[in-house]
């Protein structure tokens, strides 16, 4: 029997090539099938930053196999946690959704050696994100 996710999580930022890539790696490698992971851009680009493949590899995360993904209005209705990293007002609102902004610098055109912290500060957003679920599933 499998049971269902404990909550919906989509990633949002401009070109879904960097940081909501690297955040939903994050969220499915910490996570598991405990939560359902969605990224999306309001301009996605042509491929995931190899900078930020790179740099997650280097962690043990594949994100190689992903491809950026435009934003729809369907994705934010059907996730419980919307989290925009700088797309600005292309993101849609609907209420009974938590809204998070992680303001995260931006790793395009960047080489693996910028994209390194930006990785590390999203994995402790991830986590600290997991965290917050499960003790909701507890409350």
């Amino acid at each position: 029997m499998t049971t269902a996710p404990l909550a919906s999580v989509l990633f949002v930022c401009v070109h879904n090539a960097g940081r909501s890539q690297m955040a939903a790696g994050f969220l499915r490698h910490l996570a598991g099938d405990r939560v359902e992971v969605r990224s999306a851009g309001s301009i996605p680009g042509d491929q995931v930053n190899p900078a930020a493949v790179e740099a997650m590899a280097e962690v043990g995360v594949d994100i190689s196999d992903q491809q950026p993904k435009v934003l729809t209005t369907e994705a934010v209705q059907a996730s419980d946690y919307v989290i925009t990293m700088g797309c600005g007002d292309a993101c849609p609102i609907f209420p009974g959704k938590k809204y998070l902004d992680w303001a995260l610098e931006d790793p395009a055109g960047q080489g693996v050696e910028a994209v390194r912290p930006i990785r590390d500060e999203i994995k402790g957003l991830i986590e600290g994100l997991i965290a917050e679920i499960d003790a909701k599933q507890e409350a």
